[in-house]
């Protein structure tokens, strides 16, 4: 069974948001970072992950992205905040 993941990232606190979906959360949390992937993350220096979420089904998983990425920003830093209220690099110490 393979697990999913929707994450958001950050340029920094209160900065540049991402919403992304991927089934394997470190390997894309480095890949966005390490500019990697081309586009909206590295022009605008986001790979900090602050938040994410997991799911069996990646019907759910791309659904709940579709949402959050429709969501407005003050929806979306709450959702952080609750979360990750000190806006930690939540990849610190995960090895790739």
């Amino acid at each position: 069974m393979r697990t999913y993941f929707v994450y958001i990232l950050a340029s920094r606190r209160n900065g540049t948001l991402y919403v992304g979906v991927t089934n394997d959360l470190l390997r894309r949390t480095f890949e966005h970072r390490d500019e990697t992937l081309k586009g909206f993350t590295q022009r605008y220096g986001v790979g900090m992950l602050v938040y994410y979420e997991s799911y069996d089904d990646v019907r759910l998983a791309l659904q709940r992205e579709r949402n959050i990425k429709h969501w407005s920003r003050k929806w979306k830093l709450e959702l952080i905040e609750g979360f990750n209220p000190m806006w930690r690099d939540l990849s610190e110490g995960m090895v790739p």
